[in-house]
């Protein structure tokens, strides 16, 4: 009877062992799966300078610094000024969207089953977290000097510095300024 008992026991624990497993494989598979279908969402926004623009992630993306100049750019008649910055950091965003992507994703399909469960645990902004965590220094290593020759390219930096010459209340942007309109 007692040797039943103890079958019985390691049985149960073996089963229990084994649900957990499945259930850890089956929690990281689909924690992955929903942030791959995130990234690719978001990532197709930023793909499309007109779903981009719609949606208004650029005036929640911008630093404070950046929104108080579009604020009095526009308040002395320079709101095509404005609209032409946006629609640069627009195209900005749908160049370096291919680029992130495999970063992202590649980040994603590496989580262990420790990352999953300290998401699937941190509530809101967890993913996020885990994202900045793991991919930001690869990120900025193959976006910045992308996106610093595009921004260059299209003019922005030269554009906002010219408008603001001679302003000595709000200064001229850096470099590192309009690189942090985009990873902000």
């Amino acid at each position: 009877m007692a040797g039943l008992a103890l079958g019985a026991t390691a049985t149960i624990i073996t089963t229990t062992q084994s649900c957990v497993a499945v259930a850890t494989t089956v929690g990281l598979s689909l924690i992955k799966k929903i942030l791959i279908g995130g990234i690719t969402k978001g990532l197709g926004i930023f793909k499309d300078k007109d779903s981009f623009l719609a949606n208004g992630l650029i005036d929640k993306a911008l630093p404070d610094q950046l929104k108080s100049i579009n604020s009095t750019l526009e308040k002395i008649g320079l709101s095509n000024l404005v609209s032409k910055e946006k629609s640069y950091i627009a195209d900005a965003a749908a160049f370096i969207a291919p680029i992130a992507e495999p970063i992202l994703v590649n980040t994603v399909q590496n989580m262990t089953s420790e990352d999953a469960q300290r998401i699937a645990n941190g509530g809101k902004g967890a993913a996020t977290a885990y994202l900045r965590e793991k991919a930001s220094s690869q990120l900025m290593a193959a976006i910045a000097p992308k996106v610093d020759a595009k921004l260059n390219e299209y003019g922005i930096v030269k554009t906002i510095n010219t408008a603001l010459k001679g302003n000595s209340l709000l200064g001229a942007l850096t470099p590192l300024q309009h690189l942090a309109v985009l990873v902000h």
